[in-house]
């Protein structure tokens, strides 16, 4: 996924990612392989519990170590995440790489003023003064468009409203300049025009510091809004991938039609229904075998001998483009033909 002249920044290679619970073993990631390089961002995109945010979580090292059973590899800049310590990943988690969770107002504290929460993380990566992690906090601040810096800096989360809680959650991950942002649903809760503030800020500070970003979401068009590139997961795997315009306008996995198909269309025919996908996303628990898309699957009559219930498919990458299904190519290009074909009239 990234050019033949850029070295991957991240480089995440078959992830497992299994947790024991009373009721068995959920294998929550199972098999993830893709590369992230400086300046660019990449979107994974699924229903809820499709791996996104444990993937990016194990990431960071924020896992139960005790019940998480971890295999796979997962370089940051060259350092192996998977086997560093509990001190070493402190020391990178804010540092050289942080997060935006969802949930701005759960993931602050209602004790501290915001500027004493960014202050914190600056003080501790740098050993600054708690005046100047003040100016610097001030600094963010403003940075991330908060207007009269200088005085909300002494503000609680409970006096801002919700697109700001959620700027100075950017702020405070901003604060050390990590070269890796992962941001976890960072504009689900927010009105569209917030939305679109905080994915011009996020693109803006890109541009500003060569940040690489991982935007998990499950709305294809915030997907279409700030992706590089695709990764589109379901049942703990990676179905399909690729750059946004070929994920988005020529789709290769049933999953991906389906996501596409239950998406209003702003430039199509205004009565064209929408078209969800028929089921619920597997038990992870006891997942399918074969495909794990089978069981929702409209095509998989169209593959012989029951291949899509028996046999995972393989999924093979050419170029940074791929998908994990048994259709053939000309097959694939036939049904998405016949798919598009139905959403434009």
């Amino acid at each position: 996924m990234t050019s033949t002249d850029q070295q991957p920044f991240l480089s995440v290679r078959d992830l497992k990612v299994h947790f024991s619970t009373e009721d068995g073993v959920v294998k929550a990631v199972d098999g993830l392989t893709f590369d992230l390089a400086k300046g660019k961002t990449l979107g994974i995109v699924g229903e809820s519990g499709s791996g996104k945010s444990v993937t990016n979580l194990t990431i960071l090292g924020l896992h139960d170590r005790d019940r998480t059973a971890i295999d796979g590899e997962i370089l940051l800049d060259g350092k192996e995440l998977l086997t560093a310590s509990e001190r070493e990943l402190e020391r990178l988690r804010g540092n050289k790489m942080s997060m935006i969770f969802q949930d701005a107002l759960a993931s602050l504290s209602p004790y501290h003023t915001i500027g004493k929460q960014i202050g914190e993380t600056y003080r501790k990566h740098t050993g600054a003064s708690k005046k100047e992690a003040r100016e610097r906090a001030i600094e963010m601040l403003k940075r991330v468009g908060i207007p009269q810096p200088d005085m909300r800096v002494d503000d609680y989360p409970h006096q801002f409203s919700g697109g700001m809680r959620q700027r100075a959650m950017i702020a405070m991950a901003l604060v050390c300049d990590p070269e890796l942002l992962i941001a976890d649903e960072p504009t689900t809760a927010l009105d569209v025009t917030v939305q679109a503030q905080i994915m011009d800020l996020l693109k803006d500070l890109q541009q500003e510091f060569g940040t690489a970003i991982i935007f998990i979401t499950h709305d294809l068009g915030v997907i279409a809004d700030i992706a590089d590139d695709v990764l589109v997961m379901y049942g703990g795997r990676c179905v399909e991938r690729g750059t946004k315009k070929e994920v988005l306008r020529a789709p290769q996995h049933p999953y991906t039609w389906g996501l596409l198909g239950s998406m209003p269309s702003l430039d199509g025919p205004v009565d064209v229904p929408l078209n969800p996908i028929p089921g619920a996303p597997p038990s992870l628990l006891n997942p399918p075998t074969g495909c794990r898309f089978h069981p929702r699957c409209t095509f998989t009559e169209k593959i012989e001998g029951g291949l899509c219930s028996t046999e995972q498919p393989l999924l093979k990458i050419t170029d940074g483009r791929g998908a994990a299904c048994h259709l053939t190519a000309d097959q694939r290009r036939e049904f998405f033909a016949d798919y598009a074909a139905t959403r434009s009239h």
